[in-house]
């Protein structure tokens, strides 16, 4: 598996949205940040709730100067389904994301189990969170990639992070390889 590295490009990107149009992160100009948060998909009832509080916060984000996106490698009648029950309101949800594209953004990827506890069925495979800040250059500012569903960053901690690092230009961390 990749590991992406800070200051380094990032993978392209481009997946489909419920609105009919396309996102590619080429084409994203935000004035500080691109975040990509990934989700596991309709079957995750806790992505329900995390995503519920992004959509809560996009204002802020935006605000900040960061465009948000949430990825997954559901089909279009999931993602709708998902954006449906978990009531989201403005949230850009991109759907089609292929395991392969999944892989090269460093992601883990897990088997279908069955039904979870909200009662609809894993796919065959999909992969686990992971929240990505990219700077306007592509290149990656943060990072950070999940092998479970739960203890994921928290939202109010990452937009406090975020006026931080605007207001002290602190730099992109974790650049050097091994």
């Amino acid at each position: 598996m990749p590991r992406l590295m800070p200051r380094q490009p990032v993978p392209a990107l481009t997946v489909q949205l419920l609105d009919g149009t396309s996102w590619d992160l080429g084409a994203q100009s935000p004035e500080r940040f691109s975040m990509l948060v990934f989700y596991r998909g309709l079957h995750c009832p806790i992505c329900g709730r995390y995503l519920k509080d992004l959509d809560n916060r996009l204002s802020d984000f935006e605000q900040r100067g960061v465009s948000v996106i949430a990825v997954s490698t559901d089909s279009e009648e999931r993602a709708r389904q998902s954006y449906d029950s978990w009531k989201l309101t403005g949230l850009p949800l991109g759907y089609g994301m292929t395991i392969e594209e999944a892989r090269r953004w460093g992601l883990y990827v897990s088997s279908g189990r069955g039904k979870t506890s909200a009662g609809v069925e894993e796919p065959v495979r999909f992969s686990e969170p992971g929240l990505f800040l990219v700077k306007p250059d592509r290149t990656l500012y943060f990072g950070q990639v999940q092998t479970m569903p739960f203890a994921r960053p928290s939202f109010a901690e990452l937009l406090q992070a975020i006026d931080f690092v605007v207001a002290k230009d602190y730099p992109a961390r974790g650049e050097v390889p091994a």
